[in-house]
């Protein structure tokens, strides 16, 4: 590993939505967004810390969208959830391959057994290949249907004893509105769990929010399509929007 640039974290878990891995308005997996995820994972762990990544699957598939509001569906919403557990899958097997190439180890465990192309998910293995400098990929969510990938990056986080629940958006953090839609939204630099979950700060579900609050497991939100700032969230700089314990609420300009 490349010491030069310490990394300030020891141990973290990126969580990556499957949209990081195709272009805006697409569908299917773009090699080259998913290199560029790698690249990026490649050098937070060459700084000298322990990396695990949970992604999402939406640019394959949603369960959601399988689940119609009349109750008509011909697929059962359980089953929407398990097929789109398998698009991370998918997805996770495309990043193990990219990061590999570029001369790093990948360890991708799956929280649904399927042993001829991943490992399944141990926590005490898990742990172990981070310890000896491999990269792992959690995928499959927790292997249990009506439960969000957030929700899994934060329950894996947890188990891996990571010290920040790291999520990459397409935006530069969390806003008091929908930047996209308003204008004037303003982008907040620190949130506590609090003011996120009073205000419904919709950046990741109520139930992921709560469990790190629970257990004071800080979050960080930022725009990982900006090259370089994985390696700068990794390095502590203060980029995104810190969400912890502190009860400043701090707006930018």
């Amino acid at each position: 590993m490349d010491h030069n640039n310490q990394a300030k974290f020891r141990r973290i878990l990126l969580k990556l939505s499957g949209e990081s891995f195709t272009h805006p308005g697409e569908r299917g997996i773009s090699m080259d967004q998913v290199l560029r995820a790698a690249r990026q994972i490649v050098r937070a762990h060459n700084m000298g810390c322990e990396v695990g990544v949970v992604i999402g699957g939406g640019n394959i598939l949603r369960g959601s969208q399988f689940i119609s509001t009349d109750n008509n569906s011909v697929i059962n919403p359980a089953s929407a959830h398990y097929m789109g557990m398998l698009a991370t899958v998918i997805n996770g097997l495309a990043l193990s391959d990219a990061i590999e190439s570029l001369g790093v180890t990948v360890r991708l465990m799956s929280a649904i057994r399927m042993d001829g192309i991943c490992e399944p998910y141990i926590r005490r293995r898990a742990k172990r290949h981070l310890e000896k400098g491999r990269v792992i990929i959690m995928a499959a969510g927790t292997g249990r249907p009506y439960v969000t990938t957030d929700t899994a990056a934060a329950s894996y986080a947890l188990e891996i004893e990571a010290e920040v629940l790291m999520k990459a958006t397409k935006v530069d953090g969390v806003y008091s509105d929908d930047p996209n839609k308003n204008p004037h939204a303003v982008l907040y630099s620190e949130l506590d769990y609090t003011t996120v979950l009073e205000q419904n700060l919709r950046f990741m579900d109520s139930t992921a929010i709560s469990h790190c609050m629970e257990h004071k497991l800080p979050i960080m939100v930022f725009n990982y399509q900006k090259e370089g700032n994985v390696e700068r969230a990794v390095g502590g700089e203060k980029i995104g929007t810190w969400i912890g314990s502190r009860p400043a609420v701090v707006a930018r300009p």
